[in-house]
């Protein structure tokens, strides 16, 4: 393993160490289960689980460090020149799915990818981002969670939040329902085009930066009442959630191509989902505005300094 790799490696144990405590704490009412793994291509990782708590009703904050012979087909997909080339991939990714529906789902990922071909220098780049799903959502989270980010991104450059943030919305966003997943956030595939150090230093920004992003919107909701109306609402749109993660999703393909760990990778999908034949929110209630309002394309820093 080189020192690049190494590195690498050690903040993400650490990271996922530090957010897992940290969700824990708020939860107050379950512990993540470990689940170690190993890779019969090569590699392994550590499963983080956590379900039924007093705030999560299924999340997961996995690590996974895998190499093989050849790049599977969706990390390819981008740069077929890189097809066939050996690889090594390192990452945290991780879902959190509350009980309350006025908590908003959220998704995190980092990760680092090298891929080698004998007689060449090593192609190597970093990935990941994070974004908030709501299912009751408020103007003054979505500007909350969307400061955060244009705040990690900040000291790498004044554009860095606006390309990353529009990356997320084209990314994120159902092409056979016409709409996005959730609010967005930040996206990116690809990073190398600064210098390793300067890159790495990017990646420990965005992983940093999540539970800042999250925590205080977990705050704010967990309190608030909820009755099986908003349960069910929460249902029919997370399975639009599903639907995102298994046709869409590059980091699912990428481990079920890789012959990835199943249950690990499946992680993502919450515990209770419902899909209904032409399902749609009555106009005007409080669920047609997720659609109407927050689900659109939106500048939330636009009125922010």
């Amino acid at each position: 393993m080189s020192d690049r790799t190494e590195a690498v490696k050690a903040y993400l144990l650490d990271l996922q160490e530090r957010i897992c405590a940290a969700l824990e704490a708020e939860d107050a009412g379950a512990t993540f289960a470990e689940d170690a793994w190993s890779r019969p291509g090569g590699g392994g990782g550590r499963t983080r689980v956590i379900e039924n708590g007093a705030l999560i009703e299924k999340g997961g904050v996995n690590f996974s460090h895998v190499f093989g012979a050849s790049l599977p087909p969706s990390a390819s997909a981008h740069r077929p020149e890189l097809a066939g080339r050996g690889f090594e991939a390192l990452g945290v990714s991780l879902v959190i799915h509350p009980e309350n529906p006025y908590v908003p789902t959220s998704h995190a990922n980092v990760r680092f990818f090298s891929a080698e071909k004998e007689g060449e220098e090593p192609v190597w780049w970093f990935g990941g981002g994070f974004d908030l799903t709501p299912y009751y959502a408020f103007e003054e989270d979505c500007v909350h969670w969307h400061q955060v980010a244009r705040d990690a991104c900040a000291p790498f450059g004044a554009e860095v939040y606006a390309k990353f943030k529009a990356w997320c919305d084209s990314y994120f966003h159902l092409k056979h329902r016409g709409e996005p997943r959730g609010i967005g956030g930040l996206f990116f595939d690809d990073l190398n085009q600064w210098d390793f150090d300067t890159s790495f230093a990017f990646i420990r920004a965005i992983g940093d930066a999540y539970l800042a992003a999250y925590l205080p919107i977990v705050q704010r909701r967990k309190s608030m009442a909820f009755g099986e109306r908003e349960r069910e609402f929460q249902a029919f749109r997370r399975g639009r959630y599903v639907e995102f993660n298994l046709v869409f999703d590059r980091g699912t393909l990428f481990g079920l191509q890789s012959g990835g760990r199943t249950e690990s990778i499946l992680m993502s999908l919450p515990p209770r989902v419902r899909w209904g034949y032409d399902w749609k929110p009555e106009p005007g209630t409080p669920e047609a505005q997720l659609t109407d309002y927050f689900l659109t394309d939106r500048d939330w820093l636009a009125q922010q300094p």
